[in-house]
């Protein structure tokens, strides 16, 4: 079992992966481009690392939780990157949410390399991620789950075994993330809705949440346009990805996707209008004159 684990990448879910690794007893390295966050990581029991490199030369079991394919590439094959200086046999833990292909290729080169990996995106949010109660969507060779078992334990509540192949993974990923981006995208067009008409948004919202309209994530998103307060948990961006990776996988068997479609353009749209960078329901902002009461806003 695996004594020193690795995290790339401390952001809203990597710093919540981390800390759980704390708590349940790994030496846990982490590794990240902003110097500050590596700091109050070591503050609360963790050891910093310059460079995936070094992070990579001191861990059995390494994740990556960076944002895209282009990161992972980075952090594991890139200058100072982590699989050449992993010990043969290791286990990378790739995390991030990538189109199935290059899942599949990663887990070739990783293998190629002597080395072990799941394809292992997630799901939950940072709150989750900080209980260790994240939903983790795995693939790939049962030696490589043998070798990390109490790694995955300790970071999710939920392990889904997918199958034997890289790849399966993060199908099942995008798939989530495409009813995720859907789901956000009408919860936003039913507010703005409800602003236009007139009614009552804490009413409106108190109503949907007990109704059969409601979902997961209109639960989740709508108190953020309730309160005006669009910091990035998750990002308009990350749903202008992952919602790019369900149209790019379905474009390859020509399979029509008119929801996901239409949902892409809207965060398109907020997007290009310059709230890429806010928290995914700012997609609310493309309705023209959708402004809350000032109570709201408080």
């Amino acid at each position: 079992m695996a004594s020193n684990v690795g995290v790339i990448g401390l952001g809203a879910m990597g710093m919540g992966v981390a800390r759980s690794l704390l708590r349940a007893g790994f030496q846990v390295h982490a590794c990240d481009l902003r110097s500050e966050i590596l700091q109050a990581f070591a503050a609360a029991g963790g050891i910093g690392c310059a460079t995936p490199a070094e992070l990579g030369a001191q861990c059995d079991v390494v994740v990556t939780l960076v944002v895209n394919a282009a990161q992972t590439e980075a952090v594991l094959f890139g200058e100072q990157g982590a699989v050449a200086a992993m010990k043969p046999g290791s286990v990378v833990i790739a995390s991030a949410t990538v189109a199935p292909d290059f899942a599949i290729e990663l887990g070739r080169r990783v293998e190629a390399a002597g080395l072990q990996m799941l394809d292992a995106p997630v799901s939950g949010g940072a709150a989750r991620a900080a209980s260790a109660e994240m939903t983790m969507m795995t693939s790939g060779p049962a030696a490589a789950y043998a070798a990390c078992e109490d790694v995955l334990a300790a970071m999710a509540g939920k392990v889904y075994r997918l199958g034997a192949g890289h790849g399966a993974g993060s199908k099942v990923k995008i798939i989530n993330q495409l009813l995720a981006g859907v789901h956000i995208a009408v919860a936003a067009e039913a507010m703005a809705l409800g602003l236009r008409e007139g009614v009552d948004p804490d009413a409106l919202y108190e109503v949907i949440t007990h109704s059969a309209g409601n979902s997961w994530m209109f639960e989740n998103r709508v108190p953020h346009i309730l309160k005006a307060d669009y910091t990035p948990l998750s990002a308009v961006d990350i749903f202008v990805k992952d919602l790019g990776l369900v149209l790019d996988t379905a474009r390859r068997s020509k399979f029509p996707l008119p929801l996901s479609a239409a949902a892409h353009q809207m965060f398109m749209m907020a997007s290009t209008a310059g709230h890429g960078g806010e928290d995914d329901a700012a997609v609310i902002k493309i309705f023209p004159g959708i402004d809350l009461p000032a109570s709201n806003q408080a």
